[in-house]
């Protein structure tokens, strides 16, 4: 899992999809931690990725970088925990100015039952499961 996240914190924005209803959403994040041997994202409860993880919480991301994707399928799985908010938003304090710990509108959630898959043009593919 170490690997996953050090990728996705050196390719800076990853691409998050969602569904909503029969239509797959998509969009850009760059939110990543790992808090208690857990990866996670993080979001505002009124955004409609909060909904849509609340109606179907499986997931994928994507990122590229230095010719490398990595796409991260599983559940993601809301963790209401002040420390997890909190561990999150001191690994990412310009976002202090739009969320706190104890807002009410701050979210994080981990990946459950995930699978990561490292692949390229050049080599074989990669897949680490958490």
């Amino acid at each position: 899992m170490q690997k996953v996240y050090d990728f996705l914190k050196e390719a800076e924005t990853y691409y998050l999809a969602t569904v909503e209803g029969n239509q797959p959403r998509v969009r850009p994040f760059g939110t990543i931690n790992l808090f208690e041997d857990k990866l996670y994202i993080q979001t505002g409860r009124v955004k409609p990725v909060s909904q849509q993880l609340a109606a179907n919480p499986k997931a994928e991301l994507c990122a590229f970088h230095n010719g490398t994707w990595l796409r991260v399928s599983g559940e993601l799985v809301e963790d209401d925990r002040t420390e997890a908010k909190k561990a999150m938003l001191d690994a990412y304090p310009q976002l202090r100015g739009m969320y706190d710990e104890n807002d009410g509108n701050t979210q994080v959630f981990y990946f459950k039952n995930a699978t990561a898959v490292f692949s390229s043009f050049t080599s074989a593919p990669e897949t680490v499961t958490f």
